[in-house]
C-alpha cells in the first residue's frame, strides 16, 4: 500500500484485507507476510481492519479488528472461497444503505432478437 490508498485510511472507513494463505506453500507464506505488514500499516494509522482469513490462522486475529473465517485449501482455489464472504458483505452494505439490490440503477438491459 502506497501514497493514495494510505491517505484514505481513517477511523471511519474500514479496510477489507484478504489475508488468506496456503499453509503448505512457501510462496504463499511470503505474500502472507507482506499482507500482515499491510495490516500493521493500517493499524498504525488508526484504521479499522476487516480481514478475511483461513481457519486456524491466529496471527491475523491478533491484528485485525474483525475477522471472517474461510476454510483452508490450495492457493489456486482460495479466490473461490474468498469471493463468497465479499459478495455477502457487499450485498448487506448495499441493503443497509437503502440501495435496491434487485434493480441496480444505470444498468442497461437489452434483449437481442434475431
Amino acid at each position: 500500500m502506497k501514497h493514495g490508498p494510505n491517505a484514505l485510511i481513517d477511523k471511519t472507513l474500514p479496510t477489507v484485507i484478504l489475508a488468506t494463505r496456503d499453509f503448505s506453500s512457501d510462496a504463499s507464506h511470503v505474500l502472507y507476510e507482506k499482507t500482515l505488514s499491510n495490516i500493521q500499516e493500517v493499524k498504525a494509522r488508526e484504521g479499522i481492519v476487516l480481514a478475511v482469513a483461513c481457519e486456524g490462522d491466529d496471527e491475523v486475529s491478533k491484528m485485525a479488528d474483525h475477522v471472517i473465517r474461510i476454510g483452508t485449501t490450495d492457493e489456486m482455489l482460495l479466490p473461490i472461497l474468498e469471493v463468497l464472504p465479499l459478495q455477502l458483505l457487499a450485498y448487506h452494505i448495499a441493503v443497509k444503505r437503502g440501495c435496491d439490490v434487485d434493480q441496480p440503477r444505470n444498468l442497461a438491459k437489452s434483449v437481442t432478437v434475431e
